[in-house]
């Protein structure tokens, strides 16, 4: 399980690095693509293929299942580490997620996310307010 949240930079190539405990559950091959909220979603290859075929069976005759197996599959690249244990963030994925020099990973259980850390502070600024309130919604789904 992916967890936790570490703070790196991304260095003038657009390079960062995968925090090692991420490593055993991503592999040194994994998946990124455009995540929701403006951020990165990093999937392991195992995870990628089980989230491949729930989109795959989505009915393709609704438009908003094409959009969003565009929005997810257009963006998505299979990377590799490099003997430091980096990985090059494409440039079109750095502009998406406006990754410049500080940066956020988190472990959100099966896939990592890689925020600004602009952006990651904004979040959790709106959020984190809120959290006992959302914590009360999801009694329902019996969490």
């Amino acid at each position: 399980m992916l967890m936790g949240e570490y703070t790196h930079t991304i260095d003038a190539k657009g390079r960062v690095i995968l925090p090692v405990d991420f490593r055993p559950e991503l592999g040194g091959s994994f998946v990124i693509t455009k995540g929701l909220d403006s951020c990165l979603f990093l999937y392991g290859e195992e995870e990628w293929e089980r989230l491949s075929a729930k989109l795959k069976a989505l009915p393709m005759s609704k438009p908003e299942a094409r959009a969003f197996a565009r929005f997810f599959f257009a963006g998505a690249r299979k990377l590799e580490l490099d003997r430091q244990g980096r990985f090059l963030v494409p440039a079109n994925l750095r502009a998406y997620a406006s990754l410049k020099k500080d940066v956020v990973l988190n472990g959100v259980m099966t896939r990592a996310e890689i925020w600004s850390r602009t952006a990651w502070d904004a979040y959790n600024a709106e959020v984190n307010p809120m959290v006992t309130k959302i914590a009360e919604t999801l009694t329902d789904l019996g969490i």
